[in-house]
């Protein structure tokens, strides 16, 4: 585990991300972080997730920022993460954000893709909620936003197993939304399309063709800094000239 102990300035949130460590949930850590926040990090790979906290903490002296990695395909370590936190105070702000993408159709994709991908995209996100909502209930605050798809909405070429998992991920925030009104706890549904991450690196296509991971970070913040009595229930971007 790596930290950093300095205390946020004043009014600054405790923020959870999971797929902390690289492209969007990097790009959303940063801009917390950069907007004096504290953040509670973790992904499947160690190395890349201290080497970001690392980059983060150099930029950022003045902010808390506590790593850790957890395997969230997991149940046992999805609810360890949120334990983990805990320990360190309740959650303003959870990301969830950790995922899986395997490309196939439903007829002839490897056996098993559907319960790798269920249990990264959606159980992942189902778990560590559970384990953090009762003390956010109990103060009566909290946002979360979990990173869905446009293949939540739509089928989506070579999507199968994926476009399945990200259609639970989003009835989820639906159905977490009406259930968190009554605590004011805020949920927003991230629907986005294609941004230029790690994993489009090498498929030949132009970085201009897609968004930026900063673009989705901009607006989860955007959405976070609102009053309490307004909530963003989806934030849905595309690319400009549409879906890849």
């Amino acid at each position: 585990m790596i930290s950093q102990n300095t205390p946020s300035g004043a009014g600054g949130m405790n923020v959870i991300i999971t797929g902390a460590s690289r492209g969007i949930g990097k790009a959303v850590a940063e801009i917390f972080a950069a907007n004096g926040h504290d953040l509670y990090l973790t992904s499947r790979n160690e190395v890349t997730l201290y080497k970001c906290v690392e980059e983060l903490m150099t930029k950022y002296p003045d902010v808390t920022i506590k790593a850790k990695p957890f395997d969230l395909s997991k149940n046992d370590e999805t609810v360890a993460l949120g334990n983990w936190c805990l320990k360190y105070g309740v959650p303003e702000i959870l990301f969830n954000n950790a995922g899986l993408f395997e490309p196939g159709n439903v007829y002839n994709e490897p056996d098993e893709s559907l319960e790798r991908q269920m249990a990264a995209n959606l159980y992942s996100a189902y778990h560590l909620t559970r384990t953090l909502l009762p003390p956010m209930i109990e103060l009566r605050r909290g946002h979360i936003f979990n990173m869905c798809s446009v293949a939540s909405l739509q089928a989506y070429k070579n999507g199968g197993a994926y476009s399945i998992s990200k259609s639970a991920l989003y009835s989820f925030s639906k159905n977490l939304r009406e259930e968190m009104k009554p605590y004011n706890i805020k949920v927003t549904a991230v629907i986005a399309g294609a941004a230029y991450t790690d994993s489009w690196a090498s498929s030949g296509i132009k970085r201009e063709r897609f968004m930026e991971a900063e673009d989705i970070a901009k607006m989860i913040y955007a959405a976070s800094q609102l009053s309490a009595g307004a909530c963003v229930e989806e934030i849905l971007m595309r690319p400009q000239l549409g879906d890849l």
